[in-house]
């Protein structure tokens, strides 16, 4: 079989284009609220309760009548007999006559006779007497009904990435379950007869699996979850059989993307179903691809492990990120800086570039092959050169986006 380079090669852009329109929200599935922490909501979560449902003390110290506080003070001390007390679920039963007060803890009911709670600092108590020297105001001290959350409130909004402490507010608001969008389906199949798993023997003129682990991390980043994970060669009836498996929202498919001998992917993505794009304007990566089987995107990426992290990045993640309900954007926090060696791009392709951050600025890593996992290891993040760029003088300020995950 004779090799054959790419006719033409897609924009990035075209190639972004093409997964925005291809990665419709997934649907909806309940979960239970002490799992939800990361999901994204489908709906509202609308406040069946109001927090607090009842008035209730802020701090531990005396309940009374703010009124009834009214110059107070060291010199000048007030008096109240006390009735009894209140607890955390266990309110004061009883009537309470004007001039009274009771003991009160932080969370427990203020008995609605009462309007303010004087703090234990500014108190002390006596043969069955409470003397205060502080004056509170009615109001003072207490938390009202429904002043943290109003019933019938949206408490959370529909597309929130649910936080641990959003998950704990629902939990308060006694809900036990929630409506998340459905993690991504990820099948995860990895060609080449040369690759073996890590741990297991080889070769001298074989190699281990670095893509795999790589990806793995990566897709349960992007919210995804790994549907299957299949080593499976050179072997296009294997290939073949795997792509065409139902099951999965998404398929990677790690090597044989280019137009070898060996590079079986594309010709069959394009036999079961659309080869969309193939090839793209763009450093590493330039082999990648996607199309569709049915309903499923599949992701052609490169052998070489920086072309699949980039490939994957640019675009699978993108896809994997959309249909979980997340942002499309980059998920590494972008840092303003200056160059401080030149970044050499080429106008016409998209420069995915690794740098290190030193005392003088940005500088791009001295050996970038797609083949060196390492310089990824290296870098502190790396640097996206425009197809209209010609690179970035010393002195240009750029956006690096660092390897440290948001």
């Amino acid at each position: 079989m004779r090799m054959r380079g790419f006719s033409q090669r897609a924009e990035v852009s075209t190639a972004l284009a093409w997964v925005d329109a291809h990665t419709p929200l997934l649907a909806g599935e309940p979960v239970s609220v002490d799992e939800a922490s990361g999901r994204v909501l489908v709906g509202d979560v609308v406040a069946p309760i109001a927090v607090p449902e009842f008035d209730r003390a802020a701090m531990d110290g005396y309940a009374l009548r703010g009124g009834e506080t009214t110059g107070a003070g060291d010199y000048s001390p007030l008096e109240f007999p006390l009735m009894g007390h209140a607890w955390p679920g266990r309110p004061f039963d009883g009537s309470l006559p004007q001039g009274a007060a009771i003991r009160i803890m932080t969370g427990a009911p203020v008995p609605k006779e009462l309007d303010a709670v004087v703090p234990a600092e500014y108190a002390s108590e006596q043969g069955g007497r409470l003397t205060i020297t502080h004056a509170v105001a009615p109001g003072q001290h207490v938390g009202r009904v429904g002043e943290d959350i109003a019933c019938g409130s949206v408490a959370l909004a529909a597309g929130r990435r649910l936080r641990p402490q959003d998950a704990g507010l629902a939990a308060s608001l006694g809900i036990a379950e929630l409506t998340v969008v459905r993690k991504p389906r990820v099948r995860l199949l990895v060609t080449g007869n040369e690759v073996r798993a890590p741990g297991a023997p080889k070769g001298t003129y074989e190699i281990y699996d670095a893509n795999s682990m790589t990806l793995r991390g990566l897709v349960e980043r992007d919210g995804g979850i790994i549907e299957s994970h299949q080593r499976l060669g050179d072997h296009p009836d294997a290939i073949e059989q795997a792509l065409a498996a139902p099951g999965a929202d998404v398929v990677l498919i790690s090597g044989g993307s280019s137009v070898g001998a060996e590079d079986h992917a594309p010709r069959l993505l394009e036999k079961l179903g659309e080869l969309a794009i193939h090839g793209i304007a763009m450093r590493p990566s330039s082999p990648a691809g996607m199309g569709l089987i049915g309903h499923a995107l599949v992701f052609l990426l490169p052998g070489n492990p920086v072309s699949c992290l980039c490939a994957y990045d640019f675009f699978a993640g993108r896809a994997i990120r959309r249909l979980g309900g997340r942002s499309a954007e980059w998920p590494y926090r972008p840092l303003r800086a200056v160059v401080s060696r030149k970044i050499v791009s080429q106008v016409g392709r998209v420069d995915y570039v690794r740098v290190k951050l030193g005392t003088e600025g940005v500088e791009p890593l001295a050996l970038s092959g797609a083949s060196m996992l390492s310089t990824t290891t290296r870098a502190d993040g790396f640097v996206i050169a425009p197809a209209e760029s010609e690179g970035f003088g010393p002195g240009s300020e750029v956006t690096v986006f660092l390897y440290e995950c948001l």
